[in-house]
């Protein structure tokens, strides 16, 4: 249990710095839109299933899906 726990975190970090070093924007959403879901899951193991429903809703699925809309409407420049 504890080695998936930090599985879980290795991953969450790894998909922090790459949404913070990306250069390409949809890619940096994706991987923080990763990063929050994976904070749900965690808060799950913490035995906090409220917290983890709101993450998993709000900062995993609602946030990430208004940052790609927004991308979206944006003009693409390589």
């Amino acid at each position: 249990m504890i080695y998936f726990t930090i599985i879980l975190i290795s991953i969450m970090l790894l998909c922090g710095i790459i949404a913070a070093i990306s250069k390409d924007l949809l890619f940096a959403v994706i991987a923080a839109g990763m990063a929050s879901f994976i904070t749900a899951i965690l808060f799950v193991f913490l035995q906090a299933p409220d917290v983890a429903m709101a993450e998993a809703s709000i900062g995993a699925a609602l946030v990430t899906a208004l940052f790609v809309l927004a991308l979206k409407k944006t003009k693409r420049s390589e």
